[in-house]
């Protein structure tokens, strides 16, 4: 009787193991799941938890206190959408990255980091980072840069009469320019044909915004929470610049703020808008026009691209490098092999005021003596041999004043134009949400 008994128990047990294994099979395991289609493209679960997963780790990185995750879920999912839309407008225009530009923009990452291509990688997998993932996303950031590039900024026109006008107001325009200032923002977006219930639904989420600021929140975290701006999960954060090259609405609410007040809410044609003074140095008292260094260089210039790798461009001028010492012609040894147009010129650059080079090639100019040539330099055109062969200062020219002028006129434009195209995008395309809370 005893033995049935444990028979029957044992029996049960294993009946009871059984049903709980068959129901642990019933029950489905996630994988993956859309949360959005984006046109023809659908964004994932992973991706997005991914993406999450770094944002959080960059905005702890910069002491920014998180906001609740479902609130930077659904920020960070409009930022991918917007992204993917205009990365789909980059692929369909043929604009492409090449491996030898990413590698070169990776590089430079590397070395902002002080650290070797090899220590850079190793550190970035420690923390979790896939290193294929990461130069994907970096592709992705160069080609919405050279998007904006070609989209937005080839677009920006200045009129000769805003330039005029610019330069007839000294006191409220020029002299602003005496004055940098540290900002960070709050952007929300207002849709191309927005009704008044969706203008007054915006409306009060900047409201809510400004509200917390106003109880004491911090900004930062704040724009993670509800700003569209691209920077809007960094913080919001302008970085600093002369007070004359923000956006003219910008410019207008940080001139009656004090560092660390925040603006009340404008509008503009983008949507809503709140603006932080975190810092401001200089003065705008007028200051007479000062005398500009000008230099005047010549150099060779040897392009990588798929047929010459970075260490032949290198070795070619270095052996260049060795005949110049030796009394080589710079200017026929420029015509013979020299990838840039000032070639045919024997590689003279003309004369040139500070800013007009890009900072790798202005930095090694300004070291060299005159008729010095220097080692084989590197900037995003390729690699340089560089002569100095002359040095001078004069005064600013009206024609320089006016390209200063239009430089800050494009400035201002610039960011409304990128807000205003970036709209326009993301409200032609056709977007489906498939989140829970959607």
């Amino acid at each position: 009787m005893i033995i049935r008994l444990l028979l029957l128990c044992l029996l049960f047990s294993l009946s009871v193991v059984q049903a709980q294994a068959q129901t642990r099979r019933a029950q489905p395991v996630e994988i993956d799941r859309i949360v959005a289609v984006v046109n023809d493209e659908a964004i994932t679960a992973f991706e997005l938890q991914a993406r999450l997963a770094t944002v959080a780790r960059q905005l702890r990185g910069q002491n920014v206190q998180l906001p609740p995750r479902e609130v930077i879920e659904r920020q960070l999912l409009e930022r991918m959408i917007t992204d993917r839309v205009q990365l789909q407008f980059a692929k369909e225009t043929g604009l492409r990255i090449s491996d030898i530009e990413l590698d070169a923009a990776i590089r430079r990452i590397a070395d902002g980091n002080r650290l070797s291509l090899a220590d850079f990688r190793a550190t970035l997998e420690k923390d979790g980072i896939a290193w294929i993932k990461f130069r994907e996303e970096i592709r992705d950031e160069i080609v919405l840069s050279h998007l904006r590039d070609r989209e937005v900024e080839s677009r920006i026109i200045v009129s000769d009469g805003e330039i005029d006008n610019y330069l007839a107001n000294p006191e409220q325009d020029r002299n602003m320019g005496n004055i940098e200032v540290r900002t960070a923002h709050i952007v929300l977006r207002v849709p191309e044909q927005a009704s008044p219930d969706q203008l007054m639904r915006i409306g009060a989420r900047a409201q809510a915004a400004l509200d917390q600021i106003r109880r004491g929140e911090d900004f930062a975290k704040v724009a993670a929470s509800y700003s569209d701006a691209p920077d809007g999960l960094s913080g919001g954060a302008m970085g600093t610049r002369p007070l004359d090259r923000l956006p003219a609405l910008y410019g207008e609410a940080v001139k009656k703020l004090k560092p660390g007040e925040v603006s009340d809410i404008f509008r503009s044609p983008a949507g809503f808008h709140i603006v932080k003074l975190i810092d401001k140095q200089g003065s705008a008292d007028a200051r007479p026009l000062v005398a500009l260094k000008q230099t005047r260089a010549r150099h060779i210039l040897i392009k990588v691209n798929e047929l010459v790798s970075e260490a032949e461009a290198k070795r070619k001028l270095v052996a260049l490098k060795e005949r110049l010492d030796n009394g080589a012609d710079f200017a026929e040894l420029a015509r013979l092999n020299s990838n840039d147009l000032s070639a045919t010129k024997g590689g003279d650059l003309g004369w040139m005021y500070q800013g007009d080079t890009v900072p790798e090639f202005e930095k090694a100019m300004d070291e060299l003596k005159i008729n010095q040539i220097s080692q084989p330099i590197q900037s995003p055109f390729g690699f340089h041999l560089i002569q100095v062969l002359e040095r001078r200062t004069e005064d600013a020219t009206a024609e320089r004043q006016r390209l200063t002028a239009r430089q800050v006129l494009r400035a201002r434009k610039s960011d409304e134009a990128y807000q205003d195209w970036v709209r326009q995008m993301r409200d032609r395309a056709y977007v489906e949400y498939r989140t829970e809370d959607r």
